[in-house]
C-alpha cells in the first residue's frame, strides 16, 4: 500500500476537503479524489461520505484513521532516522511563520542555510494565520507573542520587546513627548488586533503599569508596512526590536519612551520554535533549529 496514499487520506480526513488538501499539496483536486477512490476500492470498504457541501469519514473511515494515524508516524520517524545515519540533512523543510518576521529576519538567511545544508528543499511558508503542524505537515513553525497550551514542542527563539517609534521629523513637527498619556494628542499608526489598536500599556521603573488610550487615521495589519509608515513621518508606531533595532541604532526611528518598557499584550514574549512533539527530532528540524538560534542570537548582539 503506498503510503502516500494514505498521508493524504489522513490529512483529508483533518481537513475534510479534497480541495483544501489539493492546495496545501499543489495537486489537483481530482488527482486526491481518484487517489481516495483507489484506497476505498482496494479496502473494499467507503471511508468517506460526501456532500454537495460536505466531506467526513464513515465509521470505517474514521476507525481506519485512528489505527493508521499512529503507525504512519512511527513509519515517518523510521524513515527520518534511517536517512539521519548520513549526517547530511536532506528531503524537504516545510516551515511556516509571520509575514513580517519571515520577510525580515528568515528570508535573509536563507542563502547561508542553503549554502550550508545543498540537499535540503526548503519549503516556507508565510502566513499570519495559526497553522496547525499535523494537518499541513509542518516541521516548524516561528510563532510570536504568548504560546497556547498544547501538546507542540517549544524553544524559545529570542525575546520580544516593544517600542513606541517615531521618525526624526514627525517628532520634530509634533513636538517632544514627555510622558505615555501625550499620545493622545498624537497620530497612532495601529495594528487591527484585540488590544493594539486602542491602547498600548506601559510600565515605568517602579514597575507601575499604566494603560494609555490611543488613536490615529492609520490601521495596517502589516508591521513591516507600518514601520515604512512611522519612517515616512506618518505616525509613532508600537514595534518590536527584532523589526526595528537597526532603524533605532542608525537613527531612521527614535524610540520616544526609552525609559518604560511597552507593550499592547503582555510584557513577557518571545518569538518562539514550534514543532510537532514526536519521539524522534529529524536533522533537518535540528540543524534549522540551531542554525536560527545562533544566527538570530548573532545578530541581536551586534545591534
Amino acid at each position: 500500500m503506498d503510503i502516500s496514499v494514505l498521508q493524504l487520506f489522513i490529512q483529508v480526513v483533518k481537513q475534510r476537503s479534497f480541495t483544501a488538501v489539493a492546495r496545501d499539496r499543489d495537486l489537483d483536486p481530482s488527482s486526491v479524489s481518484r487517489a481516495i477512490a483507489g484506497l476505498e476500492a482496494e479496502l473494499g470498504v467507503r471511508l468517506f461520505q460526501r456532500t454537495t457541501r460536505q466531506l467526513f469519514p464513515t465509521e470505517a473511515g474514521q476507525t481506519y484513521f485512528e489505527r493508521i494515524e499512529p503507525l504512519l508516524e512511527e513509519m515517518q520517524q523510521a524513515i527520518d532516522a534511517t536517512i539521519d545515519i548520513s549526517e547530511k540533512p536532506k528531503g524537504t523543510l516545510r516551515v511556516t511563520a509571520s509575514v513580517a518576521f519571515g520577510h525580515h529576519c528568515i528570508v535573509p538567511l536563507l542563502p547561508e542555510f542553503a549554502s550550508r545544508y545543498p540537499n535540503l528543499t526548503v519549503d516556507l511558508w508565510l502566513t499570519d494565520a495559526v497553522v496547525d503542524l499535523l494537518t499541513n505537515q509542518i516541521d516548524v513553525a516561528v510563532r510570536l507573542g504568548i504560546l497556547s497550551d498544547s501538546t507542540l514542542m517549544a524553544q524559545q527563539l529570542i525575546p520580544t520587546h516593544y517600542a513606541v517609534c517615531g521618525s526624526p521629523a514627525y517628532l520634530q513637527r509634533s513636538g517632544p513627548l514627555q510622558q505615555p498619556t501625550d499620545l493622545a494628542h498624537h497620530n497612532c499608526l495601529r495594528f487591527p488586533l484585540t488590544g493594539f489598536r486602542t491602547r498600548w500599556l506601559f510600565k515605568d521603573n517602579n514597575e507601575q503599569i499604566t494603560e494609555v488610550p490611543i488613536s490615529g487615521h492609520t490601521i495596517i495589519s502589516s508591521a513591516i508596512a507600518l514601520k515604512q509608515c512611522a519612517i515616512a513621518g506618518m505616525g509613532l508606531a508600537l514595534l518590536p526590536n527584532w523589526l526595528v533595532d537597526e532603524d533605532l541604532c542608525f537613527g531612521t526611528l527614535i524610540n520616544v519612551f526609552p525609559e518604560h518598557k511597552v507593550t499592547a499584550t503582555d510584557f513577557n514574549t518571545a518569538v518562539w520554535l514550534v514543532y510537532p512533539s514526536r519521539a524522534y527530532v529529524p536533522l533537518k528540524v535540528r540543524v534549522f533549529i540551531d542554525f536560527l538560534k545562533q544566527a538570530l542570537s548573532a545578530n541581536s548582539s551586534t545591534v
